[in-house]
């Protein structure tokens, strides 16, 4: 019987840190979470390190009480990139084949093919994800393999982020102590904790509310359609509520936590908060209704710049399986149902899926990154993986095959 193999997910999030650590059955191919460790992030603004050394101290903190919980030591962990320098650039490629059988080789040539874009000295690229491939004439082809041909050419996205934003991240998790097995961005990480293959057919958009930014993913028919990192997210909420309330930041995240709330049909206009019960530096009373009215109004933003991310791509208002609500923004009492109200589609809250183990400590939106980078890197170890973007990497764990067969749907 082949050994389980140990996997550590590390979301390095502009608020919290946190680390999930999976043992994968071989023979199963599902992680089983075994340990989790949550510590506060600082050095971090929006996803770009500001302070090494914090952010260092940060990484081993989460990493030791994982550690500490499992009874494992991790030595290398899949890890998150996040932030408003990731960018999705459309992409092709061109390969002859000469009228023989399309291999996995020919695979590999025309996905190298369509990585050579022009892009800035500081822009680097993370991933490269095929949408569909034509052989000749023939368009729209989900997996090529077999199929014999002339020329073949991909459809591809290339996600790419700045190169020292990149470059110091992988010194602050290097430095901690371990290496990288692979760093996915984070729109494709949540997306494989909280959706199914039926809801990326059917039309889906995944919205993760974080603390420096909203990731936003996009699937139709099995296929990415667009990803982006929105300036706005659970900061600019907890900022509104320092500036509006006349409070310390610290105090209005507090408030934000234990009180905050986008759902007005359900607050008393007479509801008094005394925040000298949250904090020795602040000590006015407020009304809750203001804490409301503040957040909504940030919250609105959000979803209003989703709108316009949709209606861009010609999907708003027009995703059957409609808006999955994920991080620790998404906790806030009356998301949905603004959500809902805004965006004009079905809407739930995400939670993580194909997980086993201590399900109680993750069975929480704001670990749907954890979480996707765990499912990510057990797909990644059995062979189930689509890592396209790293070359590198896919030459030393092998090839694209088994990867694609995975990913994109069959007709």
């Amino acid at each position: 019987m082949a050994r389980e193999k140990i996997i550590a997910g590390l979301d390095i999030g502009s608020s919290k840190v946190r680390t999930v650590v999976g043992v994968l059955d071989p023979e199963k191919g599902t992680p089983n979470v075994i340990g989790v460790g949550t510590a506060s992030s600082s050095g971090l603004r929006k996803g770009a390190v500001i302070d090494v050394e914090e952010v260092i101290q940060s990484i081993s903190a989460s990493l030791e009480e994982a550690e500490r919980m499992s009874g494992e030591p991790i030595h290398s962990v899949f890890a998150s990139v996040g932030g408003i320098h990731l960018e999705t650039i459309k992409s092709q490629g061109v390969v002859a084949i000469g009228g023989h059988e399309i291999t996995e080789a020919d695979v590999d040539r025309v996905l190298d093919a369509a990585q050579m874009v022009s892009l800035p000295n500081n822009r680097r690229v993370l991933k490269i994800v095929p949408r569909s491939f034509t052989v000749d004439n023939q368009k729209d082809i989900k997996y090529p393999v077999g199929m014999s041909g002339i020329r073949l050419e991909v459809d591809a996205f290339i996600i790419a982020g700045q190169t020292p934003t990149i470059n110091n991240l992988e010194k602050s998790i290097n430095q901690a102590g371990v290496d990288i097995d692979d760093l996915v961005p984070v729109p494709l990480a949540v997306a494989e904790a909280v959706i199914d293959k039926r809801q990326k057919e059917l039309g889906v958009v995944v919205i993760d509310i974080g603390a420096g930014g909203t990731s936003v993913i996009v699937y139709e028919e099995g296929m990415l359609m667009h990803a982006i990192v929105l300036p706005v997210g659970g900061e600019s909420i907890t900022n509104d509520l320092a500036i509006g309330l006349r409070t310390s930041v610290d105090t209005a995240e507090k408030l934000k936590i234990e009180h905050g709330s986008v759902e007005q049909k359900e607050i008393n206009s007479r509801d008094i908060i005394d925040l000298s019960l949250l904090s020795k530096n602040d000590d006015q009373k407020i009304m809750k209704s203001q804490v409301v009215e503040i957040a909504k109004a940030r919250v609105e933003e959000i979803f209003d710049m989703v709108n316009a991310e949709l209606r861009a791509i010609e999907r708003e208002g027009k995703l059957p399986a409609g808006a999955v609500l994920t991080g620790a923004g998404a906790k806030l009492p009356g998301m949905t149902e603004l959500a809902r109200e805004i965006l004009k589609l079905p809407v739930q809250i995400g939670f993580p899926i194909e997980i086993d183990g201590i399900v109680d400590k993750i069975d929480d939106p704001s670990y749907a990154t954890a979480i996707g980078l765990l499912v990510w890197g057990s797909r990644f170890e059995s062979g189930k993986s689509f890592s396209f973007g790293n070359f590198n990497l896919k030459k030393t764990f092998g090839g694209m095959l088994d990867f694609i067969k995975n990913f994109l749907p069959k007709k």
